[in-house]
């Protein structure tokens, strides 16, 4: 599917808002970790990027007021010529929580959204044990991942259910660390790890 804007022009969009480092950071690990499950899967690298890259667009924008996260990205996807669909699977990550009370009651049923919620979720953790490694994440292995990812105090606001949904798309949970970590070392000197 061709995307009405480049990645290019996405990167200056986001960068026009109020952002923090770590929301950028985010928003490039998202991507780089949808990009390598778009070429695990054999789906269209682009199209699971540019969802990676632009699922948190209204995030500076609402995140003093959650109710408000995913509903105001609709209009601002829609004004740069997003299609619904992609703008459905956007919305998909905020599915279920209490705070956005107009997608509480919805749930993720497309292999895209599920890989979609669990990368962006197990971003909070790989860039939270790098950051305990001294920045490093060059040598990170699945094995000590694992480790904190069991240990539920450890980056304790990411919810280990919501990574775990990588599993309704055939993943295996230890096949998906290894996919999120060699993304996220491709993009380490973009967000400031070594």
């Amino acid at each position: 599917m061709t995307s009405p804007i480049t990645r290019d022009e996405a990167v200056e969009w986001l960068k026009s808002m109020p952002q923090l480092e770590s929301d950028m950071n985010h928003y490039l690990e998202t991507e780089a970790i949808m990009r390598a499950l778009a070429e695990k899967f054999n789906e269209d690298v682009e199209y699971w990027e540019m969802i990676g890259l632009l699922h948190d667009i209204d995030w500076s924008l609402t995140k003093e007021d959650w109710a408000k996260h995913c509903s105001k990205a609709v209009e601002m996807l829609k004004e740069k010529g997003f299609d619904d669909e992609f703008i459905s699977i956007v919305q998909s990550h905020g599915y279920g929580y209490d705070e956005i009370p107009v997608l509480k009651e919805k749930q993720r049923t497309k292999k895209i959204e599920h890989a979609l919620i669990a990368s962006e979720t197990l971003t909070g953790i790989i860039y939270a044990y790098a950051l305990m490694r001294g920045g490093k994440i060059s040598d990170m292995e699945v094995k000590g991942l694992k480790k904190k990812f069991k240990d539920k105090a450890f980056a304790a606001n990411c919810n280990r259910e919501l990574v775990k949904e990588i599993e309704k798309t055939g993943l295996e949970l230890g096949e998906f660390f290894e996919i999120a970590i060699g993304a996220v070392k491709k993009i380490a000197r973009e967000i400031n790890l070594v």
